[in-house]
């Protein structure tokens, strides 16, 4: 039945022009050549090295027109996967362009029955093509997952990102009027239903490159929302590029779409993996700063809705804004904060690396700033003398395991710390 439907979407999801735009033949060297079909758009002449004209076959069993656009000053290769109404005939002048303004090599490819591909456009079939045109830029061209950024338009935003969540080392990922479903395109749902198709809302998760969206704000055919989400969503977003007025097939003539990929591609080649890695880590401090989380370092809890901290153990202490703080040193215990305050009056915490239980009252506080054993203060057991290696202390006079006694002077440490005994005062000995 899912199949049923996925084919049924298929139909109202790409419109390949007919007839074609352009040919592939082959020259009197074995060599493949494209011949344009109108007057409108013209092919380099045959044996011209800036083109390259593939026709690569995928696992599906059909056979995709490809062509690499050679740019000799090029560090970085694009993978372009357009709409669901152009073949490689009406997009060449684009490719053209945008090899030469951005400096980049420039793979483009029709998809299964797109202009010269053999077979039928569908979900998957779009799929196994863009798989077997990036295992073509392997093996014939030598271009890593390091150095190809992949891009993809409108339609070509599904295959883009099913192909950029498999390479978590892949340089980059551009979404020119993305989808974030088929189905979404249509009419909005909160669901994942069979017969959607491209479900980009769950792929881009796993995009772990950086990912610049590019979307007009007068779309008509994917509206503004979609781009706006997939940033949104993307684990790496890169600085959008909101184009106002902007329509569905017009973003390329607008100076700031060419001005903005250049300045995209540029940072692209400029970065390295340590840069990255550290990029990463201060975008999720800064979203986790923006959603109220407390994401604080050892030692220094600060949650920036209230001033109460929550500990992971058995104790009573929660955040006023439910957020949750643990020390992973101490297995969500105070051994390692400062100053963290109970809600309740006050609150017993187990801590394997106290060597016992100690009970605080209101405001348990460190020693130093490392993990450490708390100098406890407690505001009612006045009796309770200090043991230099841990708080946990027994009366051996008084039945209660915590002895609240002022006059009481025999305590035993459970770590065998130390001793008191009776007739002893807290300055000092007596007699």
């Amino acid at each position: 039945m899912g199949c049923m439907f996925s084919h049924l979407a298929a139909k109202f999801a790409f419109f390949p022009p007919s007839p074609p735009t352009y040919h592939v033949t082959k020259t009197p060297d074995g060599k493949l050549s494209a011949v344009s079909s109108s007057a409108s758009s013209t092919f380099p002449a045959t044996g011209d090295s800036s083109l390259d004209v593939r026709v690569v076959k995928t696992r599906r069993g059909n056979k995709v027109a490809a062509f690499y656009l050679r740019n000799p000053n090029a560090r970085l290769t694009l993978l372009y996967s357009h709409g669901n109404a152009a073949d490689l005939g009406q997009l060449f002048d684009l490719f053209v362009q945008l090899k030469v303004n951005l400096r980049v090599n420039l793979m483009g490819y029709d998809y299964s029955g797109y202009g010269a591909s053999t077979g039928k456009p569908s979900e998957y079939n779009t799929y196994a093509d863009i798989e077997a045109v990036y295992e073509c830029l392997q093996t014939e061209y030598g271009v890593g997952q390091e150095d190809l950024i992949l891009y993809g338009q409108s339609v070509g935003s599904g295959p883009t990102l099913h192909l950029a969540s498999k390479l978590p080392r892949l340089r980059g990922v551009v979404l020119h009027s993305g989808i974030l479903s088929g189905l979404r395109v249509l009419c909005h749902v909160k669901f994942k239903f069979c017969c959607d198709i491209y479900s980009n809302i769950n792929k881009i998760k796993k995009v772990k490159s950086p990912v610049l969206v590019i979307h007009g704000t007068e779309d008509d055919v994917v509206n503004w929302l979609h781009g706006n989400r997939l940033w949104k969503m993307a684990k790496e977003p890169y600085e959008p590029l909101w184009i106002k007025g902007g329509g569905h097939c017009n973003l390329e003539i607008y100076p700031e779409y060419i001005r903005h990929l250049y300045r995209f591609i540029q940072d692209m080649e400029n970065t390295t993996t340590k840069s990255r890695l550290k990029k990463i880590r201060q975008d999720i401090r800064r979203r986790d700063e923006s959603k109220g989380c407390c994401s604080f370092g050892l030692c220094s809890p600060k949650c920036p809705r209230c001033p109460k901290p929550s500990c992971d153990c058995s104790c009573d202490c929660r955040c006023d804004c439910s957020c949750k703080w643990s020390c992973p040193s101490s297995k969500g215990c105070f051994s390692c904060c400062k100053k963290p305050s109970c809600v309740s009056s006050c609150c017993k915490c187990s801590c394997p690396s106290l060597k016992g239980c100690f009970t605080c009252c209101k405001k348990p506080s460190c020693v130093s700033s490392s993990c450490c054993i708390p100098k406890l203060k407690c505001c009612s057991c006045f009796g309770k003398p200090r043991c230099p290696k841990c708080s946990c202390w027994k009366c051996l006079k008084c039945p209660e395991s915590e002895c609240c006694c002022a006059d009481c002077f025999s305590w035993l440490c459970f770590c065998g710390g130390g001793r008191r005994k009776e007739g002893e005062t807290r300055g000092g000995t007596t007699g």
